[in-house]
């Protein structure tokens, strides 16, 4: 890799790519750090000669991010791998996010860590069912960056034309307006490549003349830096919880807001457990400080592992994380997605919120919205409609409000493998 480019003290951010199985996710990143040095040429050619023993012949790219031997088998990602790489300007950790439909769950949390979204979209395939729901999920998790990787530019059928990039761009375009993206479109670059030829991912394409936007690794590294929301309390929500032997017990997360340092004492809420912070360490070093976007584990002197789980969240005493109790409620807006048939009170789908899963019934639906106006209490509701509703959690849920943390706010639902709908707790209803 260009050393020069090589500094953890860069700015570091975290990067996921999403979309459809098949469009080429994993190759995109095989390819991307191919070709900016991060990964040496025979380590593909190895890789390739496992996929075609395999019966998999080009999928010695993806095999760099599909590392479980069941992924290879089945030539599917399965879970969020990490690897490092670095731009210009920045130090990143790529999430390779799964597009099979049996892992969105993992590709929850990993959207939930990442501050710029690679949404892929094949352009002989256009938008399918899982671009969309990446896309929404994506919005709804806060991603603030976007940039599209109109893939397959290369194969028949397309042969680089101008015209079936067009038609997948405006596709591509419409399911972002639906997703919330819209105020951003015209900022949103939209590459034609082929990750397989590596066309447009690293290097210039000659075969897109008629194209005079970024490549993909430009694209990277020109993404905005978010804002880091540093004067708010602390808010760290908990991804897994780990007891490392001679150490202790160690919680590990993404901090969304606030600084966490060592030597303050930290409550975790829903669980209502608190611990001093004895360490805290961030790749493998020690530090004394976290901020917002910086994933660490920190060890907490006087707490069982089993006492905390996924789904807590992490933050001071002089500022607890709120969360629901199963007696309490919360109002929020949804808008419905993909819901096989008509809901209403009772329905009790599985809300994920930062990494908290739990389940929640739509208990009062108070107003719906949808393109032949408003109703107040509908007996029901259907694809396509928006609606505010009151929700009673099944067992405590940390949820916050969105004037207060918009990043702890926001909510994916889904039932029966999929996500239905997406939305944001607007108040909590404290007893």
């Amino acid at each position: 890799m260009p050393a020069q480019w090589e500094d953890k003290n860069k700015p570091h951010r975290n990067i996921v790519f999403v979309g459809h199985v098949d469009h080429g996710k994993s190759t995109t990143v095989g390819r991307l750090l191919l070709d900016s040095g991060h990964i040496e040429e025979h380590v593909i050619e190895k890789n390739e000669k496992l996929a075609v023993e395999a019966g998999k012949a080009g999928f010695g790219l993806a095999y760099v991010m599909d590392g479980l031997k069941e992924e290879r088998e089945r030539g599917i990602t399965i879970d969020v791998a990490h690897k490092e790489f670095f731009t210009p300007k920045y130090y990143w950790t790529i999430i390779d996010a799964p597009g099979h439909r049996d892992f969105v769950k993992n590709m929850i949390t990993g959207a939930s860590q990442a501050d710029t979204a690679v949404l892929l979209c094949a352009a002989n395939d256009g938008v399918n069912a899982q671009t969309k729901e990446h896309a929404f999920l994506a919005k709804v998790l806060g991603v603030k960056e976007l940039i599209v990787h109109v893939n397959k530019m290369d194969i028949s059928g397309v042969d680089w034309s101008e015209d079936k990039y067009k038609a997948a761009v405006d596709e591509v375009s419409q399911l972002l307006k639906m997703a919330g993206f819209g105020s951003q479109l015209d900022k949103i670059p939209m590459i034609p490549a082929s990750s397989l030829k590596g066309d447009n991912v690293y290097k210039k394409s000659e075969n897109t003349p008629w194209y005079n936007g970024p490549t993909l690794f430009e694209a990277i590294d020109a993404a905005a830096m978010p804002n880091k929301p540093l004067d708010k309390p602390l808010r760290l929500p908990i991804q897994d919880v780990y007891k490392i032997s001679g150490i202790g017990t160690v919680p590990v997360g993404k901090i969304e807001t606030g600084t966490l340092n060592s030597g303050k004492t930290v409550v975790f809420n829903p669980s209502q457990k608190s611990a001093e912070v004895k360490s805290i360490e961030m790749h493998h070093t020690i530090v004394d400080k976290a901020e917002p976007g910086d994933n660490v584990g920190f060890n907490v002197r006087g707490l069982a592992a089993d006492e905390i789980r996924r789904g807590d969240v992490a933050g001071y005493t002089d500022s607890e994380p709120t969360f629901v109790r199963h007696d309490e409620t919360f109002v929020g807006q949804i808008q419905l997605m993909d819901i096989p048939k008509a809901v209403s009170v009772g329905y009790t789908p599985v809300f994920h919120a930062h990494t908290a899963q739990v389940a929640i019934k739509f208990q009062d639906l108070l107003e719906k919205t949808n393109k032949n106006g408003k109703e107040a209490n509908p007996s029901f509701l259907k694809n396509g409609d928006a609606c505010l509703i009151r929700f009673q959690p099944m067992k405590p849920f940390a949820i916050e409000q969105m004037d207060t943390f918009p990043e702890l706010s926001r909510f994916a639902i889904r039932d029966m493998g999929k996500t239905v709908a997406a939305g944001v707790c607007l108040k909590i209803e404290k007893k």
